[in-house]
């Protein structure tokens, strides 16, 4: 496929790996790059020095394009800055704060910036700051959400024609009949996060991974909403941070309930039970772990089918 976004990132397939805590490391990045897509490994969960070792690591795995996710409210964000510019990394997603923040500087040191946003608000204030396309995430997607609960579908179609720059669609896609409707709507691009959570080559635990795929309708939940609204997924933390909400427990008590460390102790040691789990709703979707590999075969061969059965559609309505 050729199109503004594969022009823009220099890949060959408009799909994008999700920038996750505990989850987007080299190996996932690397692996995503090397089908033809854009890995980004996630600095969220990462120090300085840990993340320029995943960008060593990522560039002597592959030698296709990938890039950066830098949540801008982490407070390491400025270093994680200078590191992605030093280490030369030609893309950067920027999510979770203001983009002009570092967007002008990223560009004048020769790197794309792509912004994540959950309203027309921001993707507006995205477009002024100067980046070359923006994702579009719905809150069907696993983890920080936007406060408007606005579905992918909606967002999308909202956007297009407001816009000059491409639309990259994010949450809820996990299938290649998904990737097309995104496509139809007007995105030239789509981002997964959670079926690539739940591949070999995340460096989430397994545990976690199996309760991704173990996942039935219904077992994600938006919670949250005092702070920041999150999709979980059942377990021990989910049911906390239920019971709390259900009995109108304020912002100091949920900052209490979540700690420090939760994520790390759910997706990344693999105690599912005490540890946060952030994960999308479309994970009643995903049924095994598979390679990065097999995935995009899949995902190729499903695109595929659903566009002969688009074609055959009668075109009245």
């Amino acid at each position: 496929m050729n199109n503004r976004i594969c022009d823009i990132l220099n890949i060959k397939s408009p799909v994008i790996s999700g920038g996750m805590v505990w989850c987007s490391g080299w190996e996932l990045a690397s692996a995503v790059s090397n089908e033809g897509g854009l890995g980004l490994v996630g600095a969220g969960s990462m120090t300085p020095d840990v993340l320029r070792e995943h960008i060593k690591k990522c560039k002597l795995a592959t030698n296709k394009t990938f890039g950066v996710n830098i949540p801008l409210m982490n407070p390491n964000s400025s270093k994680q800055i200078d590191i992605v510019i030093e280490e030369k990394v030609p893309v950067v997603f920027t999510s979770a704060g203001n983009p002009a923040t570092y967007t002008q500087k990223l560009i004048d040191n020769g790197v794309k910036v792509v912004h994540v946003v959950a309203n027309e608000k921001f993707a507006l204030k995205a477009q002024e700051a100067g980046v070359s396309a923006i994702v579009c995430e719905g809150f069907e997607a696993g983890g920080h959400n936007g406060k408007e609960e606005t579905t992918t579908m909606v967002l999308i179609n909202q956007l297009v024609g407001k816009l000059n720059i491409p639309i990259i669609a994010a949450g809820g896609i996990a299938k290649g009949e998904q990737i097309l409707v995104m496509m139809v709507l007007g995105a030239e691009g789509v981002q997964i996060g959670s079926l690539f959570a739940a591949s070999k080559e995340s460096s989430a635990h397994i545990n976690f991974k199996q309760a991704i795929v173990d996942a039935t309708e219904g077992d994600t939940m938006l919670f949250l909403r005092k702070l920041s609204p999150t999709r979980l997924l059942k377990g021990g933390f989910y049911q906390k941070i239920q019971e709390a909400e259900q009995k109108g427990a304020s912002k100091e008590e949920l900052l209490e309930i979540i700690g420090v460390g939760k994520t790390r102790i759910g997706m990344f040691e693999g105690n599912v039970e005490e540890g946060e789990l952030e994960i999308g709703q479309v994970s009643s979707l995903i049924n095994e772990i598979m390679s990065i590999e097999d995935i995009f075969t899949k995902l190729r061969k499903e695109y595929s089918e659903a566009l002969v059965r688009m074609q055959s559609i009668n075109k009245s309505i």
